[in-house]
This record gives structure tokens, C-alpha cells and sequence, in this order.
């Protein structure tokens, strides 16, 4: 597919939806116009994306074309599992490594032209990347006087795999996040952690306004919201290198130094 942010767009939304959407219903739900989605959706069904489907018509008139995501046969989960398992045994490195493709990952996205000042903004535009990549994003009500922004994720097109490789999934999707935020605004404006598997089911992102002293570490130019960034919440921050915390056998909440298994989930609902 071409690397076009608004047929990405459409395409996650067709892909998320229980069944086929017509132009008009993807304009409202897209904002753009609907002559514009249409142009989108002749693209997307020429390159076997999408499928057309003729539905009723509402009302008298002719029948409607609907539009559905073609699904993919491909077995990612088995070439992310494999490309996981190539990272090595140390899992500081492989997280290190990890954020590091994420990164690299979101520099090659066509994000639009979105310069991040506010808090709200920066939360808008990881809204619209995490619905767009598979992952059912929920956002909680703030005020403006909130120093923290919540994104509850729902979904995860690689969830298995993160139960058992959450320091190289989650630390992808990590990396994505910061470096699309990064490019809406200045490095490091925008602190971001990912607390993975609060809950059986449910991943929490965290954003975090950072003040302009505190966003590099002193003579050394590391980015400081990568400290500790990819630790569960709960877990104990340490000046070492970032890493995920993976979930030990047998549970579904990650491990947490120090702390009882209810930390995990009452993190969560600080949230």
C-alpha cells in the first residue's frame, strides 16, 4: 500500500469494524470529505485491501456499497515471534534494541504535519496512531489542570506474543510512540511510559509533559524520559538502561520487584 496516512487510516477503521462501512459513514467518522474517502477506497480496493459489498439502501434509492478489510493470511505473529527470539538472551539488550526499531519504525510513518504544545495535543495524536495500528485506544476524561494523560489500550494485534516477549513488543511499540511524538514537537517534550498487562487484558500508555530542564540528562544528551520509561507501572525506577518487565509463567500481570500482585492492578485504577 502506499504510504499514505489517510488510507492507513481507513484502513484500521474498516479492519476494527463488525461489518463493511459505506463512504458516508467513513466520512463522519474521518472527518474528511466524502468525495475524498471515496478516492481513498478506490486506491485500497484495487490493491485487494478492501472488498466491496452491495447493502440496502436506507430508504428508497439505490442499493450502497459497502467496504470491509481484506484479511491478511500472513502469519506475522510467527515472524514477530521468530524476529523476537533473533534479539539474544539479555533482556536489557533486547529491549534497548527493541525500542530502538520502534523508534525507527515511527520515522518512516507519514504522521501529517502536527506540532504537539499541550498536553490534550499530544495525547490526540498517540489517540489516532493507536487506533490506527489495532489497539482499540480508550481515553479517560482530564481536566486541564492534569499533569498526566491515560491511554488505556483494549486490544493488541501482538498480545500473545507480549505475554511472553514484552520487553521486544512492548518496547516497539514504545519506541513508535516517542519517536511520533518526538517529531510533533521537541525531543523529549513528551514523557511516555508504557505499563504492559495492568490487567489480563489491558495495557496502560502514560504521557507526561516534561519541563524543558528535565529533558535531557546532564553532559551526557541521553534522552532522560527514557529512564525507567518501559518499567510496569509500580516497579522500581533505576539510572540503568530502560527495559519491560516480562509477565513470569504462569501470570498474566508483569513480575514486580518488591511488591504484592495487587499493585499492579490498583496502578491501573490511579490511572
Amino acid at each position: 500500500m502506499s504510504d499514505s496516512w489517510p488510507r492507513r487510516r481507513l484502513l484500521a477503521i474498516l479492519r476494527g469494524a463488525s461489518e463493511p462501512l459505506d463512504a458516508q459513514e467513513l466520512a463522519r467518522i474521518t472527518g474528511q470529505h466524502v468525495t475524498t474517502v471515496r478516492f481513498h477506497l478506490d486506491v485500497l480496493t484495487k490493491e485487494s485491501l478492501v472488498r466491496q459489498f452491495q447493502q440496502p439502501p436506507r430508504g428508497r434509492g439505490r442499493p450502497r456499497i459497502g467496504y470491509s478489510a481484506v484479511q491478511r493470511s500472513v502469519g506475522y505473529q510467527e515472524l514477530a515471534q521468530v524476529l523476537a527470539d533473533q534479539l539474544g538472551p539479555d533482556p536489557r539488550r533486547r529491549s534497548e534494541a527493541a525500542i530502538a526499531a520502534g523508534r525507527a519504525w515511527g520515522a518512516k510513518l507519514d504522521v501529517g504535519d502536527q506540532h504537539i504544545e499541550t498536553l490534550e495535543e499530544a495525547k490526540d495524536l498517540a489517540m489516532t496512531l493507536l487506533s490506527e495500528l489495532g489497539f482499540a485506544p480508550e481515553r479517560e476524561q482530564a481536566t486541564e489542570a492534569d499533569e498526566q494523560a491515560p491511554i488505556r489500550l483494549t486490544a493488541c494485534p501482538l498480545r500473545e506474543l507480549a505475554r511472553t516477549h514484552s520487553e521486544v513488543v512492548c518496547g516497539v511499540h514504545l519506541g513508535l510512540i516517542k519517536e511520533v511524538l518526538d517529531r510533533g514537537g521537541d525531543r523529549g517534550a513528551v514523557n511516555v511510559r508504557l505499563h504492559p498487562f495492568v490487567e489480563p487484558e489491558l495495557c496502560v500508555v502514560g504521557l507526561e509533559l516534561m519541563a524543558q530542564e528535565m529533558r535531557r540528562e546532564p553532559d551526557t544528551g541521553r534522552d532522560a524520559s527514557v529512564v525507567a520509561t518501559t518499567v510496569p507501572v509500580g516497579a522500581e525506577a533505576t539510572a540503568a538502561e530502560p527495559r519491560i518487565a516480562t509477565p513470569s509463567a504462569g501470570r498474566v500481570a508483569p513480575q514486580l520487584r518488591n511488591a504484592d500482585p495487587n499493585v499492579a492492578k490498583q496502578s491501573a485504577q490511579q490511572w
